[in-house]
C-alpha cells in the first residue's frame, strides 16, 4: 500500500452529490426512456423500432421479418436497455385494440383484447404499416431531422421522425418516469387534421374553437365518453377525468325474455380487467346484490367485443344497467395527463399548445426538405445548361479529347481554358477552346456523357428536362420563400393523409347524468355468525347453528346470533372499530372453513387485537365500556357506532396508551380492576360517566408509579365471579366495594 493513499482522498459534499446525481438520472429517465416528445408523439424506444425497420427495408411492400430481428437490430445499434421493453413496445403498436391507428404490421400471435400476452419474439414477425412508412418515416432521406450518435457512437439514429400529424393526439401516449407521468387519450386523425389545418389558417383560435373539430377522444375499444362538457377545461389545462361507459345493447328473445349485450368497453378496461369485470358481475350475484341476472357468457371473439348477461323475465333493464356502471368497470375514468417532452423539457400542454408545437415543427420540416429538394435541382440545373453548352460545341470538345493525352487535361481545358500540350487542327479551335468556362460539376458531367446523347430526341428530352427544372426550382423557391405558398403544401399533404387513412369515429361524446340505481332490499333471515381462533369468520343458517350449538362454541371464539342485513363491529386495542358488511361474509356449511377477518376489512391482525365483536344492531341499543392501559375509562352510547365508514376511531387515546377493555355494559352493575402490580378495586357502574367516542373518560383506579392495569371484570347482579389469582380462585365479590380513582387493595391469598 502507498504511504500518501489517503492524500488522492479528496472530500464531497454528499447532499450536492446526491443532488446532482438523482436530477442527472431523472432527466435520463425523463427524456431518454418514459416521455413522448411533443413533435413526433414517440417515446426512444418507439422511435428506434421504427428506424430499425426502415433500416432493415422492412416496409409494407416486402415480407415480414422475425421480430427477434427487429428487437436484436434496436437492441444491439440504439436501445440497450433489454429486450423486453423493445418487443413490449413493438407488440403495443401492432395491437389494434391498443392503438388507434396501428403503426406495426403484426403477423402471428400478438395477444388478444383479453389480455392474452403475445407469443415469443421468435415466432412472431412483423413489418411497417403503409401509413407509418408513408407519414412517419417519408422524407427521412431528405436531410429534414437531425441525426444524433447512438450510444456508443458507431451509429446514428434520428433525434426525431418527420412524422406529418400529430401522433401523440392520434395515437395518444402512456408513460411513467421520475416524479411525473403522461396519460395522453388517442383521438381520431381526421378531426386531427382538421383542427391542425383550422390552426394555420387562424392562428388566435382557441381551445373552444379547436373543440369545433376535435369533438374528444375516440378509443379504439370504442365506448363512450360521458362528461362532454368537462372536456374544454380538461383541453385547456392538459389535466382532468374523462367518464368512460361501455356500450349496452339490449336484445329480446324468445318468450319476452331479454338480454343484455356489451359491445364496447372503456379503454380502461383492456386485458386482464375484462375477467375482473366478469368476476364483479357474478359477485353482484353471488351476494344477491342483483336477481335479474340468469347467466354471463363472454363470446367475444375476434371481430369484436360480445359480452352476454342473460336476464329474467320481467327485469328492470335501465336499473341494472345503472347498476352495472356504479358497481363495476363498465364505467371507469381515463386520468389525463399531457405532459410531454416539449423543446427538452417536460411540460405540461393544453391542446392548443400541442397543435402549435406539431406545426412550427411541420414548418421546420418542409423548409429543410424543399431545401434539400431545392439544392438538388439547382445542382441538376447547373449540369443540365453544362450538357446543352457542350452540345452546341460538341464539334469542338470533340477535337479537345481527340488531342489530349489525358482526362485531367481535357478536364483543365473545359474548366480553366488551358490549352498548352492538346493538339488542335486549327488556331480556330484553340482560340475558341481557351474560352471555354464550363464549372467542374459540368466537365465532370460531359466527360461522362455518353454518345447517345448526342441523338437528336435525346437533346430534345434534355431541353424538356431543362425547363422542368427550373419549374421546380421556382416552385420551390416560392414555397421557401412564401409562408402561404408553404402552408398550402402542408394543408395538401394533410389533406392526403386523412383520404387516405383517415376512419369514422368509434367512440361517442355525450353528456350523460350520474348512475344511479335502486337497490334491491334484500330478505331479511336471522343467520349465525361464528369466528374462530385464528380469525377465520363466516356465517352459517340459523337452524345449522341449532343442530351444532356445542361444537359452534366449543370450537369458535365468537358465536351470536345477527340479520344479514347487519354489520359486525370489531373493536381493536389500538382503539379502532372495523365494521363488514354482513351480506359480505360468506354464507356457508358449518363446516366450512370461513375467510379471514383481514380480506374482508382494514383490520390488521399483525398490527392489532380485537377485544370486542357483536352486530351493530346490538350495539345501538347497548352502552359500550372502554378501559385502557392507564386507567382511563368511559361508557359511550352505541348510537354513536353506527357510522357509514369502514373503520373509524371508536375511543380517544392518550399518546402511548392501549385498549384493554371493551364491552357491553347493558347488564354491568359493578366493575373490577386488576392492575399488574397485584391492586384490586371494585365501584358501582353509577361512578363512570357517559361520554362522547372523542372523549379520553375518567380514571378509574389510582395506579402506582411503573402500575398499569392488567384486567377489566363487569359484574352484574348477585350473580358470583371467580378468577384464577396466582394459581388459586379469587372471588370478585370479595374485593371490599370502593370509590372510584382510589387506589384498591392487595388480596391476601
Amino acid at each position: 500500500m502507498e504511504d500518501n493513499i489517503f492524500d488522492k482522498v479528496h472530500e464531497v459534499d454528499l447532499e450536492k452529490t446526491m443532488k446532482d446525481s438523482y436530477i442527472d438520472y431523472a432527466m435520463s429517465v425523463i427524456a431518454s426512456r418514459a416521455l413522448p416528445d411533443v413533435r413526433d408523439g414517440l417515446k426512444p424506444v418507439q422511435r428506434r423500432v421504427l428506424y430499425s425497420m426502415i433500416e432493415l427495408n422492412n416496409g409494407p411492400d416486402k415480407p415480414h421479418r422475425k421480430c427477434a430481428r427487429i428487437v436484436g437490430d434496436t437492441m444491439g445499434k440504439y436501445h440497450p436497455h433489454g429486450d423486453s421493453s423493445i418487443y413490449g413496445a413493438l407488440v403495443n403498436m401492432a395491437q389494434e385494440w391498443s392503438t388507434r391507428y396501428p403503426l406495426v404490421d403484426g403477423h402471428g400471435n400478438f395477444g388478444s383484447i383479453e389480455g392474452d400476452g403475445a407469443a415469443a419474439m421468435r415466432y412472431t414477425e412483423a413489418r411497417l404499416e403503409k401509413l407509418t412508412q408513408e407519414v412517419f418515416l417519408g422524407d427521412l432521406d431528405k436531410n429534414v431531422v437531425d441525426f444524433v450518435p447512438n450510444f456508443d457512437e458507431t451509429e446514428k439514429e434520428p433525434s426525431v421522425l418527420p412524422v406529418k400529424i400529430p401522433n401523440i393526439l392520434v395515437n395518444g401516449a402512456e408513460g411513467i418516469a421520475v416524479g411525473m407521468a403522461t396519460s395522453i387519450p388517442p383521438h381520431n386523425l381526421g378531426e386531427v387534421v382538421d383542427a391542425v389545418k383550422a390552426y394555420m389558417k387562424d392562428n388566435t383560435i382557441s381551445v373552444k374553437g379547436l373543440m369545433r373539430y376535435i369533438k374528444g377522444p375516440d378509443f379504439p375499444t370504442g365506448g363512450l365518453v360521458v362528461n362532454k362538457d368537462d372536456l374544454r377545461k380538461i383541453y385547456e389545462s392538459g389535466t382532468g377525468k374523462i367518464r368512460l361507459r361501455g356500450r349496452v345493447e339490449i336484445e329480446k328473445l324468445k318468450g319476452g325474455r331479454k338480454q343484455l349485450v356489451i359491445t364496447e368497453i372503456p379503454y380502461t378496461m383492456l386485458g386482464a380487467n375484462i375477467g375482473k369485470f366478469l368476476n364483479d358481475v357474478a359477485s353482484l350475484v353471488e351476494t344477491k346484490k342483483t336477481t335479474d341476472i340468469v347467466d354471463i357468457s363472454n363470446q367475444s371473439s375476434k371481430e369484436g367485443i360480445r359480452i352476454v348477461l342473460e336476464l329474467k323475465k320481467d327485469t328492470d333493464v335501465e336499473n341494472l344497467t345503472n347498476m352495472l356502471y356504479k358497481k363495476t368497470r363498465l364505467e371507469d375514468t381515463f386520468g389525463v395527463n399531457m405532459l410531454a417532452v416539449a423543446d427538452g423539457r417536460p411540460e405540461t400542454l393544453s391542446l392548443k399548445q400541442i397543435i402549435e408545437h406539431h406545426v412550427e415543427f411541420l414548418f421546420d420540416v418542409t423548409t429543410r426538405k424543399y431545401r434539400t429538394l431545392l439544392d438538388k435541382e439547382q445542382e441538376k440545373r447547373e449540369i443540365q445548361e453544362g450538357l446543352i453548352k457542350a452540345c452546341d460545341v460538341i464539334d469542338l470538345i470533340i477535337e479537345i479529347l481527340r488531342g489530349s493525352k489525358n482526362r485531367e487535361q481535357v478536364k483543365k481545358c473545359l474548366v480553366e481554358g488551358v490549352t498548352e500540350g492538346i493538339r488542335f487542327k486549327t488556331k480556330v479551335s484553340e482560340k475558341a477552346a481557351s474560352k471555354l468556362k464550363f464549372t467542374e460539376k459540368q466537365a465532370g458531367a460531359i466527360l461522362d456523357m455518353r454518345l447517345y446523347k448526342l441523338i437528336g430526341l435525346e437533346i430534345e428530352a434534355l431541353q424538356a428536362d431543362y425547363q422542368e427544372t427550373m419549374k421546380n426550382i421556382a416552385e420551390y423557391k416560392d414555397i421557401l420563400d412564401n409562408y402561404d405558398s408553404m402552408a398550402a403544401v402542408i394543408i395538401r399533404e394533410l389533406d392526403g393523409i386523412k383520404k387516405e387513412y383517415g376512419s369514422k369515429r368509434r367512440t361517442s361524446i355525450e353528456n350523460a347524468e350520474e348512475a344511479v340505481y335502486e337497490e334491491k332490499k334484500m330478505e331479511e333471515t336471522e343467520v349465525c355468525f361464528l369466528m374462530d381462533r385464528f380469525g377465520y369468520m363466516k356465517l352459517i343458517d340459523k337452524n345449522a347453528y341449532e343442530r351444532n350449538k356445542e361444537a359452534a362454541h366449543n370450537e369458535n371464539r365468537c358465536v351470536f346470533l345477527c340479520m344479514n342485513t347487519d354489520k359486525i363491529c370489531i373493536f381493536t386495542d389500538k382503539g379502532k372499530m372495523h365494521t363488514i358488511k354482513a351480506v359480505d361474509i360468506p354464507l356457508v356449511r358449518f363446516r366450512d372453513k370461513g375467510t379471514p377477518v383481514d380480506n374482508l376489512s382494514n383490520y390488521d391482525s399483525s398490527q392489532e387485537q380485537m377485544l370486542y365483536v357483536a352486530p351493530l344492531g346490538q350495539i345501538k341499543q347497548d352502552q359500550i365500556f372502554f378501559v385502557t392501559k392507564t386507567s382511563m375509562c368511559k361508557l359511550v352510547d352505541g348510537a354513536e357506532f353506527d357510522v357509514t365508514k369502514r373503520t373509524i376511531a371508536s375511543t380517544k387515546l392518550a399518546e402511548d396508551d392501549e385498549l384493554i377493555f371493551v364491552g357491553s355494559a347493558g347488564e354491568m352493575e359493578q366493575v373490577v380492576f386488576q392492575s399488574n402490580g397485584g391492586y384490586f378495586l371494585r365501584f358501582l357502574k353509577q361512578e363512570i360517566s357517559t361520554a362522547k367516542r372523542a372523549a379520553l373518560g375518567v380514571r378509574g383506579m389510582k395506579l402506582a408509579d411503573g402500575d398499569h392495569l392488567e384486567h377489566a371484570y363487569l359484574l352484574g347482579g348477585h350473580q358470583e365471579y371467580a378468577i384464577s389469582y396466582h394459581d388459586k380462585e379469587y372471588s370478585l365479590n370479595k374485593v371490599r366495594l370502593g370509590k372510584r380513582d382510589t387506589k384498591g387493595i392487595k388480596p391476601r391469598i
